[in-house]
């Protein structure tokens, strides 16, 4: 599964992408914007996997505003004008559509998405499972597959390991959430992230990995839902 946002500053737009994401299964429509502010406002506290971006918008383009989120973060550039086909490429776009697109067009750059996503994972799977986090003066290594869970702290966050030790690091819980593996961890909480593999239980509202319990909030239900229906 993808997760989604669409910005444009026409309703109309967004109602067909919307629309067409419904009729996708393996798309995740988190959200719509038709301002670029509230649309940053969202990516600042939540990640996505992939951006459906109208190019031509009051304020901030849809090219400077993807220079703004997070990197690694997919797009997909909508507009009505094929003047910027090349700076949409030039930005690593997955696809450039131009409207109006019917839900066949919509379908193959959608694809090329969750081609990428995958590609992505593998490619990560291959790679040596550690995290390096700066911890006062010095750099430590990370086992990643000893982490119990993370918790969030102002501006740190607080790394708890399957030995019972605990390591408090400066960075932000999105930032961390992007630097581990892809679909290995997932947010429960504003204030928490657990590996998939650790959890042994999900009960009123409660997460629990072994004896350890922990709270889950309505904006992260559907996500910890579908885990158990489809990841476990």
């Amino acid at each position: 599964m993808m997760t989604a946002i669409a910005i444009d500053d026409e309703p109309l737009a967004l109602q067909v992408i919307a629309e067409f994401c419904s009729r996708t299964d393996f798309i995740d429509l988190k959200g719509t914007f038709t301002r670029a502010g509230k649309a940053l406002e969202y990516l600042n506290s939540n990640t996505a996997d992939l951006l459906f971006l109208d190019i031509e918008m009051p304020l901030i383009s849809g090219l400077e505003l993807y220079k703004m989120v997070a990197p690694g973060t997919m797009v997909i550039f909508t507009t009505a004008h094929t003047t910027y086909a090349v700076d949409g490429f030039n930005l690593n776009a997955v696809d450039y559509l131009l409207k109006p697109f019917d839900f066949n067009r919509f379908v193959a750059a959608v694809e090329k998405a969750r081609e990428l996503k995958n590609y992505k994972q593998l490619k990560l799977a291959g790679e040596a499972e550690y995290l390096s986090v700066k911890v006062d003066y010095s750099i430590r290594k990370i086992d990643i597959a000893e982490i119990l869970y993370v918790e969030s702290r102002d501006n740190y966050v607080k790394l708890y390991f399957c030995n019972g030790k605990d390591l408090l690091v400066r960075m932000s819980m999105k930032t961390l959430l992007e630097q581990l593996p892809q679909g290995r961890f997932i947010r429960v909480h504003r204030s928490f992230i657990v590996p998939k593999q650790k959890v042994t239980a999900f009960r009123n509202k409660t997460i629990f990995i072994g004896n350890v319990e922990l709270p889950t909030s309505a904006l992260y239900y559907d996500d910890i839902i579908r885990f158990f229906e489809t990841d476990k």
